[in-house]
């Protein structure tokens, strides 16, 4: 059980295992590190240090009412790289994480990266603009603010079902998987999780992925309800300088459990490569 305490005072929790490359990994909304525990062990059994951070407002890491915001999420990630002295990392970002690692390397550069890994990644942006007519109208992100304000123990609870795919027919459904993720959203504070909705569904990436200059592997289910593949991964591999798109023909946005065992292979491949 270990914290960082950033510049402005948050306690940012962190698990950090094993030993050898250093890989990183920024999980999504609005779970926490235990998203990535089959990764984590994987990896650190192949030989790599794993580490893996609760966002600010989420998990077990302080829950604030200001710093919400994608930019401040980077920064937090770069005070974490700084503080473990990290060189020849390896980012590993799902969902509203894939939005974190990508403001980072926008933000702070690949000093200290050596590969990027982006899986249902929100970039290079959800919302539905005159400019980006593929996204997601606004009303879907307010319909997730008022789930999330009015109850979210049962929003996050029926928020499972999409996400991992369990709503498609003849899907095998995990009740442990959902109410792990039950449990990981309850645990961080309201505000926070609110103030993030804005964070991932209205950011622009645009900018911050065409300054990725290291290798770049993305990820996505091409059955994703929760972030199409269409205006994301389809979008984001051609801005991305050196990326390469691996699609998951009927994959959830949750396809790092449904899928865990390929998922596992084709990160650790990658990472080798």
């Amino acid at each position: 059980m270990s914290t960082i305490t950033t510049e402005d005072g948050t306690q940012i929790f962190y698990r950090d295992f094993g030993s050898g490359q250093p890989v990183v990994f920024s999980h999504g909304w609005p779970l926490s590190a235990d998203a990535w525990d089959a990764q984590m062990v994987f990896l650190g059994q192949h030989g790599y240090r794993v580490i893996a951070h609760d966002r600010r407002s989420h998990g077990r890491s302080t829950q604030t009412w200001d710093g919400n915001h994608m930019d401040q999420y980077a920064d937090d990630l770069a005070e974490l790289i700084e503080e473990l002295n990290l060189h020849d990392a390896v980012l590993v970002g799902h969902s509203t994480g894939g939005g974190e690692v990508t403001r980072y390397l926008g933000r702070h550069g690949t000093k200290h990266v050596a590969k990027a890994v982006l899986v249902g990644a929100v970039p290079p942006l959800m919302l539905k603009t005159d400019a980006n007519p593929g996204g997601l109208p606004i009303e879907v992100f307010d319909g997730i603010r008022k789930g999330t304000f009015d109850n979210r123990s049962q929003f996050y609870k029926d928020l499972t079902l999409p996400f991992y795919g369990y709503n498609r027919p003849g899907a095998q459904v995990s009740e442990g998987a959902r109410e792990s993720f039950w449990l990981q959203g309850m645990l961080g504070g309201l505000k926070g999780q609110l103030d993030c909705i804005k964070q991932f569904s209205e950011t622009d990436f645009t900018e911050d992925l065409k300054k990725i200059d290291v290798p770049t592997l993305i990820i996505h289910g091409d059955d994703d309800q929760i972030v199409p593949i269409g205006a994301s991964a389809h979008q984001s591999v051609k801005l991305i300088p050196n990326a390469t798109l691996k699609v998951y023909p009927g994959g959830s946005h949750g396809l790092t459990l449904t899928q865990q065992d390929q998922f596992n292979a084709d990160l650790l491949a990658f990472i080798k490569g």
